[in-house]
Order: C-alpha cells, then structure tokens, then sequence
C-alpha cells in the first residue's frame, strides 16, 4: 500500500514538500509545482497499480533468467560460485 511520501514522490519528482499528519491539507509546497487534492487521492491508486506491474515484471523476468540458466545447465548456485 503506497505512503504519502511515496505518492508525492511520484507526483512531483522534483519538487520538495513537507507535510504533517497524513492528509492532503497538511502538505505544504516548498517552491515546486502543487497538486491538486484530487490528484494527490488518485496518486495511491496508481503507485500501488504501478508497483504491482512492476513487482509482476520483476517475477516474469527472474523466471526467464531461471530458464535460460537452466538451458545451458547453470543454476542461480553456479552464478554465485562465480561472483555474479
């Protein structure tokens, strides 16, 4: 589940905020760009909706890895064994 920082984070990258307590009325903009507080309540939906697509890519791409190791013979051991 996304965190208000997580979100703000998101939303404005490169802005810098400070907010107290947990709502949007407590967040106070420091010079970056403002969002709005329908924004920010949208903003959770879509970082747990992003860090859900990446955690399934992150699967999909270790059980491909694990493949092509097994195709050749190696196992994650074999990497390790190596340093990699």
């Amino acid at each position: 589940m996304a965190r208000n920082g997580d979100v703000l984070n998101m939303l404005i990258p490169s802005g810098e905020w400070v907010q107290v307590g947990d709502t949007y009325e407590g967040i106070t903009f420091l010079g970056s760009e403002t969002i709005t507080k329908a924004q920010y309540e949208a903003g959770f939906a879509k970082f747990d909706s992003m860090k859900s697509e990446a955690e399934a890519k992150a699967a999909t791409d270790k059980a491909a890895a694990t493949a092509k190791l097994e195709a050749l013979g190696l196992t994650a051991d074999d990497l390790k064994a190596l340093g990699l």
